[in-house]
């Protein structure tokens, strides 16, 4: 009878590095090899079946590889050579000028930090779920190659998020393996005595521990904190351990831990940033902090502290549906935050108002989002239309403004070209544009380089790469057919699905019902037809997720699965289980044409129509998110004209039976018309036509240097000026604000004189003159304005813009102000006068909603 071994003490024994290897396990812990093509070369030509293994994870390599193997690269001159050419790289890409320095060379000592719940930087590093954490991973990247000085915060998940399988159904299945931290590309962060640095954070009853572990991207650090701490109380030490899994008390924890807990672990590590990038609300807690600990170390009332902090914060939303918000209970609250709101000087009432809740209701909720909207001097949706659907949804905040004039800006998402793009494509960008394809953010002339592309050998490079997609796809396939248990012979013919030469649609996303993945199976005889044509067939690949918790999406993929047993469809439909970083690669670089279908106006951005479009990938999408400013009929495909319907069932008819015409009409036939070297050649010059109007706007190069310059920097010089002679100016500022709220109702327009003609032509000039009661304000407190614009109905102004108007005399309380309207364009106009606030230190006059009209 064998003994009971009640307790197993754990070594992890890493193969000792030969002399002259040592600098591989440094390259393995700095993610820039993720984007560096010479890199992941070394580390496959190790052993490039183990490569494969191991999740492509060099430190799992590294961990697993034999020592004999170690031994013979060692003597192998060759692969010295590759590891002493990729050491140079690196360590030239750390030294070059970046464009951050010979952009803002007087700004060193800016720093930003950006906060997210999730990072999507590789598949060996699970901690991301989908496009939000892709958007984090993307972003960190772009802001490594531009030399933008930031550090990223987010929260280490022991379990990552979920590993999906399907079984004999077809019905979604979730596993959430224990992530192998030894094997992972970071290091836990410890202190001068070698121990593990240690910080703590109250959430709810009990004192949290958490530990830091550090994650080196390029340039940036990012830092992901983790519960999962001895000495904390077991329900503690599984806050962190699944990304999105839990209810809403698991969710609150969570954020208290990043937003709280992240700035005392900046503070732990020395870090002081300037500028703080909330990417979602979930780490909006951090605002709190800050303000907390202002107040503290510099004796600032609430107000005062607020107004030196919201300069520094930026927020980003990605949600373009109120459900989509994190929002807690009161009772939630109060069981978290009862002893934090008095250490703020506010009251119970005033602290859940910053959350827009209303105490007196119970079913009231705190909003994470309104949280930080209210706390950030900087709100921007992710697209043009996503800042035009999120202003729409916050103008209650803002009850006195026309909806375009609702504070959200618009900062479009983009990609990191290098995370995503193929090999081959990168070298025939090289070929034809030079080496620093994707250095310049904003240089568009270098782009029209792509008119000058062989079309036989862009073609031929896009034949190459769907191959690849299906000798991957196949390879998937079998191992899924053979985890589910499937006969011998059902996994050999998984190893012949799909054909080389078949124009091939990929469709990969969460399969959350907006995004409507069943939309291409409405009418599955029309869809059979088209599958299944013996002259120009199409075939399909396809993947995504479900939440655990959303049985309608999981219905989705198991209708997809039933509907592709069908004996004339087993070799055309594919659906590659547990979607990831590495299936979404293989997939955005091989499709023939990315399908997107999302519900207009749910879809923020989708940013791997972007990843796809890199690698010469088409384009056919409703008019959603990025698609609905990028789109034009020369580069790709747009299902319907931008309409929104009431009426979903409707909306559905209409947009499948849209995107079948589009597909036998015009995507079919133009893919399928060859020349005489069998070259499609029309379908690969709208690929050329697609890379150069898509690329120089759709990277993260373009988008952080747009934050950099309209959010990170502006607002870092306002944070400093705010700061100086003891915060003096953010004191005075928020004087300032509480004596023109308490003024503001004796502010009126009294008369406005216009001289102009009822028929004006283009070119003429309108004189306007206006009186307004100031009442104990000043004219340096206000600017009054012409708000000029067209007219929806017969009193109602659709847009406009404001005009400034000059003083021209002031008396008794009253001012007197002129302005001369040109009429720049011809049709039914409108003006109404209007009376803003007016400060030096006011980041946007429209900011306080206090607006005074005629």
């Amino acid at each position: 009878m064998s003994a009971t071994i009640r307790r197993v003490h754990t070594l992890h024994v890493l193969p000792s590095l030969p002399e002259g290897l040592e600098q591989l396990r440094e390259i393995a812990l700095d993610l820039h090899w993720t984007w560096n093509f010479d890199a992941i070369d070394l580390f496959r030509r190790l052993d490039h079946i183990l490569w494969r293994e191991v999740g492509h994870n060099p430190m799992r390599l590294l961990a697993e590889i034999s020592q004999e193997r170690l031994q013979e690269a060692a003597e192998d001159e060759g692969f010295l050579s590759h590891l002493e050419r990729v050491r140079r790289d690196f360590q030239s890409y750390r030294e070059e000028r970046t464009w951050y320095q010979a952009t803002f060379n007087n700004h060193e000592n800016l720093k930003v930090i950006y906060l997210s719940a999730e990072f999507g930087l590789h598949e060996c590093l699970p901690v991301y779920s989908g496009g939000l954490g892709l958007l984090a991973g993307d972003h960190l990247k772009a802001a490594s190659d531009l030399g933008v000085p930031m550090v990223g915060m987010g929260l280490f998940y022991q379990h990552g998020y979920f590993h999906q399988y399907l079984n004999a159904d077809g019905w979604q299945q979730e596993l959430y393996p224990e992530v192998e931290i030894p094997s992972e590309p970071m290091v836990l962060v410890r202190g001068e005595d070698g121990t593990p640095l240690e910080i703590s954070v109250q959430v709810g009853p009990r004192e949290v521990k958490l530990h830091i572990w550090k994650v080196i991207v390029g340039r940036v650090d990012l830092y992901l904190l983790d519960t999962n701490v001895l000495s904390n109380h077991p329900e503690d030490r599984g806050i962190t351990d699944t990304l999105y899994g839990g209810d809403t008390e698991k969710r609150i924890q969570q954020e208290i831990v990043l937003g709280i807990g992240g700035y005392r672990a900046l503070q732990a590590l020395g870090i002081e940033g300037s500028i703080f990038h909330m990417n979602e609300g979930h780490s909006a807690f951090i605002a709190l902090e800050r303000i907390r600990q202002l107040m503290a170390e510099h004796n600032l009332t609430f107000e005062e502290a607020r107004e030196a902090t919201r300069a520094g914060h930026v927020f980003t939303t990605h949600t373009p549906v109120p459900a989509g918000i994190d929002r807690f209970g009161l009772e939630l609250m109060d069981r978290y935050f009862q002893e934090f709101w008095p250490t703020l000087g506010l009251g119970r009432d005033q602290f859940l108002a910053l959350g827009g809740a209303n105490a007196k209701k119970e079913d009231s909720s705190f909003n994470m989002a309104t949280l930080a909207i209210g706390l950030s001097a900087f709100t921007n949706g992710v697209s043009k239309l996503h800042g035009m659907v999120s202003r729409k949804m916050w103008r209650e905040l803002w009850p006195d403004l026309p909806e375009d004039e609702v504070p959200i800006r618009s900062v479009t998402n983009g990609i990191h070209a290098r995370s995503w793009i193929s090999p081959e494509m990168s070298l025939l960008l090289e070929r034809y544009l030079g080496p620093n394809w994707q250095e310049n953010p904003l240089d568009r002339q270098m782009w029209r380089g792509v008119r000058e592309i062989s079309t036989e050998e862009l073609w031929r490079t896009r034949v190459r790469l769907r191959e690849r997609l299906i000798t991957f796809a196949r390879h998937r396939l079998r191992w899924q057919l053979t985890r589910r248990g499937e006969s011998i012979t059902d996994v050999e013919l998984g190893g012949e699905v799909l054909d080389m030469n078949t124009l091939t649609i990929g469709f990969a996303r969460r399969f959350a019902t907006y995004k409507r993945a069943s939309l291409l199976f409405a009418d599955k005889d029309r869809l059979i037809r088209l599958l299944t044509d013996p002259d120009r067939p199409i075939q399909l690949i396809l993947a995504g997720k479900a939440h655990p918790k959303d049985d309608p999406g999981k219905n989705i993929i198991r209708e997809i699965i039933h509907f592709a047993r069908d004996e004339r469809l087993r070799n055309r439909i594919v659906f590659l289980e547990d979607y990831d970083i590495n299936v979404a690669r293989y997939m955005v670089q091989g499709c023939d044409l990315w399908l997107n279908t999302p519900r207009r106006p749910y879809e923020a951005s989708g940013t791997s129509g972007m990843k796809a479009a890199v690698n010469g990938v088409l384009h056919c999408s409703t008019l959603d998110g990025w698609w609905s400013e990028a789109y034009d009929r020369e580069i790709g495909w747009a299902i319907g004209g931008g309409e929104e319907y009431e009426d979903f069932d409707y909306q559905d008819r209409v947009e499948s039976e849209t995107l079948y015409d589009l597909l036998e009409e015009e995507i079919v036939p133009l893919f399928y018309t060859r020349d005489r070297a069998r070259v499609a050649r029309e379908w690969t010059e709208m690929i050329k036509r697609m890379l150069e109007k898509v690329c120089p706007v759709f990277f993260t190069t373009r988008m952080v240097s747009e934050y950099a310059q309209e959010a990170y920097i502006p607002n870092h010089e306002r944070v400093e000026t705010l700061r100086e002679e003891d915060f003096k100016r953010a004191k005075n500022l928020t004087a300032w604000k509480k004596r023109i709220r308490k003024a503001w109702g004796e502010i009126k327009v009294l008369e406005v004189k216009t001289h102009g003609e009822f028929e004006l032509r283009v070119g003429d000039r309108v004189p306007v003159e206006a009186t307004v009661q100031l009442g104990s304000l000043k004219p340096e407190d206000v600017q009054v304005e012409v708000f000029l614009g067209r007219m929806a109905g017969d009193r109602e102004l659709k847009a406009g813009k404001g005009l400034r108007m000059e003083l021209a005399g002031q008396k008794d309380g009253t001012a007197t102000y002129k302005a001369e309207i040109v009429c720049e364009e011809s049709g039914h106009q409108g003006f109404a006068l209007r009376v803003l606030p007016q400060h030096e230190d006011l980041t946007n006059p429209l900011d306080l909603g206090l607006v005074t009209w005629e």
